[in-house]
């Protein structure tokens, strides 16, 4: 899509002229005096907005700004005042003279986190990494996986959690996109809008983050993204857009990174024009632990500047006091963070109903949901000769590396969970203030054991894979050889490449030749190179499949699941197929390195992403660019075939058609629909996924999201869709329609 300007006209904000701060200054002055403190904010048939507008009425400046910033690592002092409060991320510190308490914050989107072990013996259900959910394309396990998470939260005494990652997968090498969804808005803001709607129904807050454009690690405290509005705003500004519409989030949390010269976390196109004007967005924004440069951010519309004492100063405390004091910073300004906060906390029913902690939690029910993340997320890759599902009559299972006599991997980083029953293994990255934080974890059920189980009738065999030779003779004597294969990701670092390391090719290229019948399955973040792919059997990827992955694994081989994920992710053959084949800022300073805001020497760099909107597949779409696997591609045990396709034209255009199981075994698909305009590539609009015994047909609809199909004008600051004629298809993946029809959009203009 093209951008009609290359700059955005200017537009008025209240908070930046002279006249306006002396009026906004006089009011706040005028409303203190002429406000008696009085217990209306204890009311609960007021509204929010009218409660927290009460209490503010009875709070001193002080009271005030202590609402305005949390601490990564508080003072003996602070822990005090946190009272029965869990060891957290941070923790908003409520106002004890008048029994408003304080609300602790807990990582991700994964579970309840426990990084660096804050919390000795401390665990929570693991789900799988948030692109196994990607993969699974299913809303409404998103909203249970969120039911799941926020009730544990709330039970271990969390107000607040720090989940919904939304950023779009630009590049496969990134080492935070196991903790994202997909490369696709639609996709990516429907999940995490379920994922976050299933949080909150416990009566807490969650975020949606990394607003915005923060795609990568290398660099994220110094580099600049720098792209059009209308870019942005049709691809990664329209999935936090969905996202916010569909989970209505309390809070959104702003980035590390710049996005066109500005801080994300100062940056009032962002959080005010954006969020809150276009948006309605009616929380409060909080910062990335570190991520504030300056008083100047509460004028741009931050609310709470987190992790303070991870910036250069505490802008939103201390400062703050003293810019105040200079008259350079409006109290009105801190009246309006500080009546955000709380109205979304009264709105939240913390401040009537605040977590407590020893609930009793239900772990063996919350470990189900777990398995069904993993099982769903699972995606057959390949099968040739149908050797999956393995038979019942196997005799003889290798099973090669990847820890598997001990669990599966996970994820480092903030989001890290703790599974129950410990983690297994732990190697930790280094012994810097953060990176010590940062763990290779191993846990969860190990695949050994339940393939032992779901075998019972065959001998299973492990070897660490470490011993090339030993390997390669344990599979010459089995009937079917299983390689674990492996990839690490973790916060502050990207991959330099797609290989697996580790001397892995190499272990798989020996087992294959031991053993023509070889399996292997991936746990990973991201799409790995697969130079033997051609000597291998089948290939399964199994992302960081959580504390039932070893289970999942199993029950996918055996047959008792049939395999349904989906990529949510472009797989490429090489790095030369991307946008970007040199990973931006490569050799700076990595991530890890600034966080704590010591020793930083990473000189500021931009990026610009040449795919624009056109992110992950509608970059190889329009490129003509083959993939090994594509976007949406995902094998099963059945067959599934579309027919009878009807298109209903006008403003509210339908796609309806019928879906069928022609194989022998039940199965779930996930029929894709996407629209490709005449000057432009493929977008999905719209899937329907649906279960079906073999033999079964299902008539489906699919109503699109329009903005998908639009371009957004930044003159009239609107979107603008149709007036012309698309091609719509029906497809197992996004290369692959069964289905075509044209399609005429009625022209249209639609808010922004």
């Amino acid at each position: 899509m093209t951008e009609t300007h290359s700059k955005r006209p200017a537009r008025k904000r209240c908070c930046l002229h002279r006249p306006v701060i002396t009026i906004l200054m006089l009011v706040s002055c005028s409303a203190a005096m002429a406000s008696a403190p009085d217990d209306r904010w204890k009311d609960s048939s007021l509204t929010s907005d009218a409660r927290a507008q009460a209490l503010l009425a009875t709070m001193t400046l002080d009271e005030k700004i202590d609402l305005l910033r949390t601490l990564a690592m508080p003072s003996p002092s602070v822990i005090a005042r946190r009272g029965s409060l869990p060891a957290s991320a941070g923790f908003v510190w409520g106002v004890p003279r008048l029994d408003i308490p304080p609300i602790a914050e807990t990582d991700a989107s994964m579970g309840v986190a426990n990084i660096g072990h804050l919390r000795p013996g401390d665990e929570a259900t693991a789900l799988p990494a948030a692109l196994a959910l990607g993969a699974s394309w299913d809303m409404e396990l998103a909203r249970q996986g969120g039911v799941m998470i926020g009730s544990e939260a709330r039970s271990k005494g969390f107000g607040i959690m720090l989940a919904g990652g939304v950023n779009l997968i630009r590049d496969p090498r990134a080492g935070r996109n196991f903790e994202y969804l997909s490369e696709d808005p639609l996709l990516s803001g429907r999940l995490a809008g379920s994922a976050v709607a299933g949080i909150q129904s416990n009566g807490i807050i969650s975020t949606i983050k990394h607003f915005a454009l923060n795609d990568q690690e290398t660099g994220r405290s110094v580099y600049s993204v720098d792209m059009p509005e209308a870019q942005m705003r049709e691809s990664d500004h329209l999935a936090f857009q969905i996202a916010n519409e569909i989970g209505q989030p309390g809070s959104v949390m702003c980035a590390y990174s710049r996005v066109n010269g500005e801080h994300t976390c100062q940056n009032a196109f962002l959080l005010t024009d954006v969020l809150r004007g276009d948006w309605k967005f009616d929380g409060f924004v909080m910062s990335d632990w570190g991520s504030v440069h300056s008083t100047s951010a509460l004028t741009a519309g931050l609310d709470m500047q987190s992790g303070a004492d991870l910036d250069a100063k505490e802008y939103l405390g201390t400062e703050l006091r003293k810019e105040i004091t200079a008259g350079k910073v409006p109290p009105a300004l801190v009246d309006r963070a500080a009546r955000r906060i709380l109205r979304t906390l009264f709105a939240h029913g913390l401040i009537d109903r605040p977590p407590t902690t020893g609930v009793p939690i239900d772990y063996q029910k919350n470990s189900e949901i777990a398995l069904s993340q993993a099982a769903a997320g699972m995606v057959l890759l390949q099968n040739e000769g149908n050797l999956l599902p393995l038979s019942s009559r196997v005799r003889g299972i290798a099973l090669i590396g990847g820890h598997g006599d001990i669990g599966v991997l996970s994820g480092g980083g903030s989001s890290q969970v703790i599974p129950v029953g410990g983690a297994k293994l732990e190697i930790k990255l280094g012994e810097a203030s953060f990176a010590s934080m940062v763990r290779r974890t191993y846990g969860g059920t190990p695949p050994l054991e339940a393939l032992r189980a779901a075998f019972p009738q065959a001998g299973v065999d492990y070897v660490n894979g470490k011993d090339r030779k030993a390997a390669a003779s344990l599979a010459a004597q089995a009937d079917i050889a299983i390689v674990l294969a492996e990839k690490w990701s973790f916060e502050g670092f990207d991959s330099a490449d797609l290989t697996l390391g580790e001397g892995q090719d190499e272990l798989i290229t020996h087992v294959a030749k031991a053993n023509p019948r070889t399996v292997v399955v991936i746990e990973a973040g991201n799409p790995v190179l697969m130079p033997w792919r051609d000597k291998v059997k089948a290939i399964i990827m199994a992302w960081y499949p959580g504390q039932r992955g070893g289970d999942a694994i199993a029950r996918v081989l055996s047959g008792a699941v049939n395999p349904s994920g989906h990529l949510p992710i472009t797989w490429p053959a090489a790095t030369d197929q991307l946008p970007l084949p040199v990973l931006p800022g490569t050799g700076t300073r990595l991530a890890l390195d600034s966080v704590t805001g010591t020793g930083l020497d990473a000189k500021p760099f931009s990026i610009v992403y040449p795919e624009g909107s056109d992110a992950g597949y509608r970059w190889f779409d329009k490129k003509g660019v083959k993939p090994p696997y594509s976007f949406g591609y995902g094998l099963s045990y059945t067959a599934f075939r579309y027919r009878s396709l009807d298109v209903t034209e006008g403003v509210t255009p339908s796609i309806s058609f019928s879906i069928s199981n022609v194989g022998h075994r039940t199965g779930t698909d996930v029929a894709q629909v996407y629209a490709k305009r005449p000057n432009g590539g493929r977008r999905l609009i719209g899937w329907a996924r649906v279960t079906l015994k073999s033999g079964e047909s299902r008539r489906v609809t699919v109503k699109p999201d329009l903005r998908v199909l639009a371009d957004y004008d930044t003159m009239t600051r609107r979107w603008i869709v149709g007036g012309e004629q698309v091609k719509i298809e029906v497809s197992h993946a996004v290369d692959d329609p069964e289905l075509s029809r044209e399609l005429t959009i009625a022209r249209q203009f639609l808010a922004p």
